[in-house]
């Protein structure tokens, strides 16, 4: 015979209603009654219908991660990896399953905003994506509850990292042992890089340093094969740069290559930085500056945000959390030769 609701009542000593509150996370329920209802639960061998619970809640306790990352490492992807782990483990403390959103699903093409229709989500988190895209502007203007990290949009909760201060401490740090010809190798038209660029402009008018359109090359994200690309047109020009900053980690991973192929030593003959503070960072010889990006807080907010928004949809508000970075000081950029 099933085990049913009103069995974990009685095993509890509590009324069915409590036990349903529990299980559905309500506010006015305490934590100790809802670890003791799931621990009479998980005794007694009972789980909660899920089909049932949206029918009465009109939820269905799934989250939507957008998640659409042109380089071709997907889910692998160093930085993102971490950001959505993080999201992931949140949103499984407020029992929250994730779902992900794409429009290429088995036998019928769908927007994003119809994807989310069709698995019945509670909201969708854009961690990755073209943001400037139709299909992305249709799901953050529809009713579901959206948060997007690293974009902001107007009435929409947002998780942003700090990537004007962050690429300004990397110029400053920079300059500060000297260097004047500093490169930014950036990735494509996105928020991200555009506050990054503003960021290397105000490094350098912080020290005097005058803007050569020459060293502001672009790129793409997380590409090692174009780090290095970019890395032999820079040394290339007629007054190379004494020091290249890359998009990324995984980008600097190819500039450190290149440049032991062209015969350069890092940091004596050219320094070069990254971005992110993956793993990566701390695997390289030498070990590589790179700027830190707080990716667990990131990904905990972004949850936070989306379940607040979904659970109490009249006091929730459209916010932003910025997180700060945090400069890195490696080997791989050392003062300059005079």
């Amino acid at each position: 015979m099933a085990v049913t609701i009103k069995d974990v009542a009685a095993k509890c000593g509590l009324s069915i209603s409590t036990v349903s509150k529990a299980f559905n996370n309500y506010a006015d329920i305490s934590a100790e009654t809802r670890e003791a209802v799931q621990r009479a639960a998980k005794e007694i061998g009972y789980y909660p219908n899920a089909i049932a619970r949206t029918l009465k809640t009109n939820r269905s306790y799934n989250l939507g991660v957008l998640f659409q990352e042109e380089s071709g490492t997907g889910l692998t992807h160093a930085f993102f990896a971490q950001v959505l782990q993080a999201f992931k483990e949140e949103a499984e403390k407020h029992g929250y399953d994730i779902t992900f959103i794409n429009h290429n699903i088995g036998w019928n093409g769908m927007t994003y905003l119809e994807h989310c229709r069709y698995r019945n989500v509670d909201g969708v988190c854009v961690a990755c994506a073209d943001f400037y895209s139709r299909e992305v502007m249709e799901l953050v203007a529809s009713s579901i509850p959206v948060v997007t990290i690293d974009h902001a949009f107007a009435n929409r909760s947002c998780v942003l990292s700090e990537n004007v201060e962050g690429m300004k401490s990397l110029v400053e740090y920079a300059a500060s042992l000297g260097h004047t010809r500093i490169a930014y190798v950036h990735g494509e038209k996105a928020s991200v890089t555009e506050n990054r660029i503003t960021g290397y402009y105000r490094g350098l008018a912080a020290h005097g340093i005058d803007a050569n359109p020459d060293y502001l090359v672009e790129s793409v994200y997380d590409s090692p094969e174009a780090g290095a690309e970019a890395v032999r047109k820079l040394m290339a020009l007629p007054l190379p740069p004494t020091c290249i900053l890359l998009p990324d980690d995984h980008a600097a991973l190819g500039a450190l290559d290149a440049a032991k192929e062209m015969g350069l030593r890092v940091p004596e003959d050219v320094s070069i930085a990254g971005y992110d503070e993956t793993r990566i960072a701390a695997l390289t010889r030498p070990r590589l500056t790179t700027v830190a990006q707080d990716s667990d807080r990131m990904g905990r907010q972004a949850a936070r945000f989306l379940i607040e928004r979904i659970e109490n949809p009249r006091t929730a508000g459209s916010e932003t959390a910025m997180v700060p970075t945090t400069l890195v000081k490696g080997e791989s950029v050392g003062k300059v030769k005079t």
